[in-house]
């Protein structure tokens, strides 16, 4: 069972707390996605058997957190993930995936101070602006506009994708202005990716500023980044930064 913690704004996150030495590592999930996924079972298992402390949790409207997630934005979602640091002593090396990787990047930008590293695994910054809204026909937009639409996923069910999810995201894009990753920073990308365009970890790595920042491309690797060479290689790459972080 879980753990929960309560936000200010009343929001009920669940998360699971391994106990161990610092810094931390904290999973940050991707959109949709939970806790219980492959990635964040398998650098759980790594932690524990590194004596490492290790942070996973669901945003509110995932997993067993509470609300809706067709009410949650970008900043709900990032929101949850700073009350979450708040259970970690001192700066945490985050792993985020996905949609994960765009809010440890927004963790990043605003509270530097809790980031002793980073690390993306297929990160997708302003995925709601560049990828939905750019993406749109000019009747999703218009659908959109008018409340949400409804979007075909490889996941199951239809993504129900609202306004405000749109409008909130173009407040929190991190690729239109400076970004300083002033600490150890690795990016993991598939090169056979189709929800997240290999150009997209290009534009990141050439945006952010940092004075130790890697990007692996894995030729084949999809989304999902899962198999057992892209497990090992993304505990190495933790491995790697923890290391170079202390």
């Amino acid at each position: 069972m879980p753990d929960y913690l309560t936000t200010d704004q009343g929001r009920r996150i669940a998360y699971h707390l391994t106990q161990g030495e610092g810094p931390a590592v904290v999973f940050l999930g991707g959109f949709k996605s939970d806790m219980q996924g492959t990635k964040a079972l398998h650098l759980q298992a790594w932690a524990e058997s590194q004596g490492r402390a290790f942070l996973r949790f669901d945003y509110s409207g995932h997993g067993e957190s509470s609300g809706a997630f067709t009410d949650g934005c970008i900043g709900d979602w990032f929101a949850d993930a700073s009350a979450a640091l708040s259970l970690i002593d001192g700066p945490a090396v985050l792993v985020g995936s996905s949609m994960g990787g765009w809010i440890s990047l927004l963790v990043a930008r605003a509270m530097p101070e809790k980031v002793a590293g980073l690390m993306t695994i297929a990160a997708a910054p302003d995925f709601t602006e560049d990828s939905m809204w750019a993406g749109f026909t000019k009747a999703q937009k218009a659908e959109l506009m008018a409340g949400q639409v409804a979007l075909p996923s490889d996941y199951g069910e239809p993504y129900i994708i609202t306004r405000r999810l749109i409008e909130e995201g173009r407040t929190r894009l991190v690729l239109r202005d400076p970004l300083p990753l002033p600490f150890p920073v690795r990016f993991l990308q598939g090169t056979a990716d189709a929800d997240v365009d290999m150009s997209v970890a290009l534009r990141l790595l050439d945006h952010a500023e940092g004075p130790d920042m890697r990007l692996t491309l894995v030729k084949g690797a999809d989304h999902r980044f899962s198999d057992d060479d892209c497990l090992n290689l993304i505990v190495a790459s933790v491995t790697e930064v923890l290391a170079r972080a202390t």
